[in-house]
């Protein structure tokens, strides 16, 4: 298990652990982190996973596809630097701690 840090835009923390193999948007869904709807399931057809990544972790991500670049478009305040879609993000040992930040709302 993987341990990912969702925090709330008003600063809640949930600390959940993720198996390997599963993105950081089901870890969010499975443990009900408020924030991340998740609408279209993981196919990367909305932006209602949008988050944050905390900067020290930007490095230790795989880039972005083109099809998440486009699906950004959609989200709400979009940061070009730090904004993901957690539908994206495998989680894997390495990511062990990550840390990502809800917006206000998912569009």
């Amino acid at each position: 298990m993987v341990m990912i840090i969702y925090v709330e835009h008003g600063g809640k923390e949930h600390v959940v652990d993720v198996a390997n193999g599963r993105t950081v948007m089901e870890g969010a869904r499975d443990s009900d982190v408020p924030g991340i709807e998740a609408n279209c399931g993981g196919a990367c057809s909305c932006s209602t996973c949008h988050v944050y990544v905390d900067s020290a972790w930007l490095e230790r991500l795989p880039p972005k596809n083109a099809m998440e670049e486009d699906m950004l478009d959609f989200a709400y305040a979009p940061d070009q630097t730090r904004s993901r879609l957690t539908c994206q993000i495998k989680v894997v040992d390495t990511l062990d701690g990550l840390k990502v930040f809800l917006p206000l709302k998912q569009n």
